[in-house]
C-alpha cells in the first residue's frame, strides 16, 4: 500500500484497487498540537463507535465505508472506504452553547453569523440546533468560524444548503439517539464529500468523542463547565497551572501524566458503552 497522508489522528493509505484504507491512531490532539503519550485503545474506539454511528444514520445520509476487511495488524482500527472529494469547510452543528462558540456568543452575541437571544451562559441549551461551519486550517493552525454567506461564496448556494441540511440532520439524529442513553449530545464536527458519481458522502468519522462534545445527562447544569466524555478532560489540565503549560506560547504541550491518559481512556471506553450497548474488550 502507498502511505498517502498522516494527521492528526489518522493515516491514510492507498490500496492496489484504488481505494482508501483508514487507520485511526491512538494519538490525541488539542488546540492544534498532538500530544504524547497516545491514548491506549483510542483508535479502536473511535474506528468501531462511527460504525455503528454510520449505521444508524444510514437513512440520513451515505458514508464512505466500503469493507472493514483490513490487514491484521490494524483489525478494529481501520476501515477500507471510497476516495472522496473532501468538502473544504469544518461542517459544524451546535446544540448548546460552550467552547468557541460561547467565546464568539459573549462578544458579539452572534456564533458564525447565528444571532443568539440574550442571557445564554456556558452549556445553555439553544433554542434549536445551528450551523456554524469554519474554515479548514492546515495543522499547527487554528479553524475560523465563517458565516453561511461565506460557506455560500466557497461552494456555492446550493451545496451550501446541502452542507447545512445534512450537518443538523445527522447533528438531530444524534442527539436523540445520545439523549435516549442518558447522553447530551453538545456539539459535533462532520466530514462531508462528494464521491465518483458527485453525491456529498459522510467521511472520516462521525459522533465520536474527538469530533463531539458528550455531556452526562444527568450532570448537566448551565451556567459552568460540563463533565465530558470527550477530550475536554484533556483541554482542562493542559489549561490548569498543574500543567505550567502557556497556550499563547510558542512552547509545545507537556506530556500528559499517566493518571490524565488513564483517566482519559475510561472517558472515551464509558461514551463507547454508553453509546452502543456494548462492552469493549481492547
Amino acid at each position: 500500500m502507498k502511505h498517502l497522508h498522516s494527521g492528526k489522528v489518522r493515516d491514510l493509505y492507498e490500496t492496489d484497487d484504488g481505494l482508501l484504507l483508514m487507520v485511526a491512531s491512538d494519538r490525541i490532539s488539542a488546540f492544534d498540537h498532538v500530544l504524547t503519550p497516545d491514548i491506549p485503545d483510542k483508535g479502536v474506539i473511535l474506528t468501531q463507535l462511527s460504525l455503528w454511528w454510520f449505521e444508524q444514520l444510514a437513512d440520513v445520509v451515505p458514508n464512505h465505508v466500503v469493507s472493514t476487511d483490513v490487514p491484521a495488524e490494524f483489525a478494529g482500527r481501520a476501515v477500507l472506504c471510497r476516495k472522496l472529494r473532501m468538502v473544504p469547510v469544518e461542517c459544524v452543528a451546535r446544540g448548546y452553547l460552550t467552547g468557541s462558540g460561547l467565546i464568539d456568543y459573549r462578544r458579539e452575541g452572534v456564533v458564525s453569523g447565528v444571532s443568539l437571544p440574550a442571557g445564554l451562559t456556558d452549556g445553555s441549551r439553544l433554542p434549536e440546533a445551528i450551523f456554524t461551519p469554519s474554515t479548514k486550517a492546515p495543522i499547527g493552525q487554528h479553524d475560523q468560524p465563517m458565516t453561511y454567506d461565506q460557506v455560500v461564496e466557497e461552494v456555492g448556494a446550493d451545496v451550501a444548503e446541502r452542507l447545512r441540511q445534512i450537518t443538523l440532520d445527522v447533528y438531530v439524529r444524534g442527539a436523540e439517539i445520545a439523549r435516549e442513553r442518558g447522553i447530551i449530545l453538545a456539539d459535533t464536527k462532520i466530514e462531508l464529500g462528494w464521491d465518483a458519481d458527485g453525491g456529498l458522502v459522510l467521511g472520516d468519522e462521525v459522533l465520536t468523542p474527538d469530533s463531539s462534545r458528550f455531556w452526562p445527562l444527568e450532570e448537566w447544569q448551565p451556567g459552568r463547565p460540563q463533565p465530558s466524555f470527550d477530550k475536554q478532560f484533556v483541554r482542562d489540565w493542559l489549561t490548569s497551572p498543574e500543567s505550567g503549560w502557556d497556550r499563547s506560547s510558542d512552547e509545545p504541550p507537556p506530556p500528559l501524566p499517566d493518571e490524565i491518559v488513564e483517566r482519559t481512556r475510561q472517558r472515551y471506553v464509558e461514551a463507547y458503552e454508553r453509546l452502543t450497548g456494548r462492552d469493549f474488550r481492547g
